[in-house]
């Protein structure tokens, strides 16, 4: 018998949620084929079967929560057994007894008293105001899964909260009138667009997050990239965008202002001798951020490769977890959707986040004459716990200098 357990699922990451099983107990699977699928706070993993054999049992059920080496089912080795049959001279009579000697029970069952409940339903309970010894279980003895929890939490807040009752510390809206009920769509948020839902809030009620602005000049950085772009591509097989430039140009940014790539641990500020740049890349399912590593080191064509990769394969679905951690400083982009301004939210626990915007030509006055130039509004998003407003506006400062001469990218100045 080989037990099939949660992976590893990577750093700070403790549990999972079960996504749905791609086979029934009693199907024949090979070695390496996905069993089953498993969610996490960031990514979704397939995980494979250990070795060939009959499925026999499934532990875990879809919708339940489990930790890292929680046992999900076993395999047996050999073909699926075959199913018995009762013996044709059995008399009728008995088959009523028969059928209720092998009828299940768990699902008669209720969990004991004491039962201690899972952590993510603690949780779920606390948040929601759902008493959870209300909800009915589906888990085994009967006990809360989080599934069920979630079940009963969305259930709540599609009906109207009575006046004599708390509201509930969830965001519950009012039954729509049935015209419009009937024309509307519930669909359950995903586990990721739940978890991006709960960060980003969390940063705006820890962080004392604030925006600067500032605009660049893109005349020189276009005009280097016109110039290179098929000499660029035809050597390293990867187009030359804008994002190797402003990674470059934050990381001689960050050297400049240690405080913006630092962040908040207790009492201690952790200042990072390291240039992990996350890059904001938005997919079906929502927004992820891998990191591409020790940027100070990294040429902007092997810049280019680690984001050409990234983007690919977040689109793809098929990042891996520390692939997304660690990052120091992230960059996003709201330009190549048309943005012209915004400001950002913090990657927590990074202490900034720089905005890229549309480029868009705007009149300039230039050396006394007015001229046309192709401008880029920059924001940082900065943490003023660990940034003063000194240091971030120098901050975009470096990185306007850096890009309106990209010289000193190569020169290191």
């Amino acid at each position: 018998m080989t037990e099939i357990r949660v992976p590893t699922l990577g750093e700070s990451v403790t549990e999972a949620t079960i996504g749905k099983w791609f086979k029934k107990a009693g199907d024949a699977v090979a070695v390496d084929e996905p069993l089953v699928e498993l969610e996490t706070d960031k990514v979704t993993i397939e995980v494979p079967a250990p070795s060939a054999g009959t499925l026999s049992e499934i532990v875990a059920k879809d919708g339940e929560t489990v930790a890292v080496g929680a046992l999900l089912g076993q395999i047996s080795e050999g073909a699926a057994p075959v199913k018995a049959t009762a013996p044709a001279a059995q008399p009728a009579a008995a088959a009523p007894a028969s059928a209720a000697a092998v009828s299940p029970v768990p699902a008669q069952k209720s969990p004991p008293p004491d039962a201690p409940l899972a952590p993510s339903v603690r949780k779920l309970s606390a948040e929601s105001g759902v008493d959870a010894s209300t909800v009915p279980g589906s888990g085994k003895d009967g006990r809360v899964t989080k599934g069920d929890m979630l079940a009963a939490i969305e259930k709540a807040a599609s009906t109207a909260t009575p006046v004599n009752q708390p509201a509930a510390a969830v965001q519950v809206r009012a039954p729509s009138p049935a015209d419009d009920a009937a024309r509307e769509e519930r669909v359950k948020m995903t586990r990721l667009r739940q978890t991006i839902a709960r960060r980003l809030k969390e940063v705006q009620n820890t962080a004392a997050m604030l925006t600067t602005f500032n605009e660049v000049d893109m005349t020189g950085v276009m005009t280097l990239r016109t110039h290179y772009k098929e000499v660029f591509e035809k050597k390293h097989g990867v187009k030359l965008g804008f994002m190797g430039f402003f990674t470059k140009a934050c990381v001689q940014a960050l050297k400049d202002i240690p405080a913006a790539n630092a962040e908040i641990d207790g009492t201690d500020l952790i200042y990072k001798n390291y240039y992990h740049i996350g890059i904001a890349v938005g997919t079906d399912k929502g927004l992820v951020v891998p990191v591409v590593r020790d940027c100070d080191r990294k040429s902007i064509a092997e810049i280019e490769k680690s984001i050409a990769d990234y983007g690919r394969r977040a689109r793809d679905g098929q990042l891996k977890i520390d692939e997304m951690q660690g990052g120091t400083f992230t960059i996003t982009n709201g330009g190549i959707y048309g943005s012209l301004m915004s400001t950002p939210i913090l990657n927590a626990p990074q202490a900034g986040i720089l905005g890229m915007h549309k480029i868009q030509e705007r009149p300039m006055a230039i050396a006394g004459k007015v001229e046309i130039r192709p401008m880029m509004y920059l924001a940082l998003s900065y943490d003023h716990r660990v940034i003063d407003g000194k240091d971030a506006v120098t901050f975009l400062v470096r990185v306007k200098e850096s890009l309106e001469d990209p010289a000193r990218l190569v020169l290191d100045l």
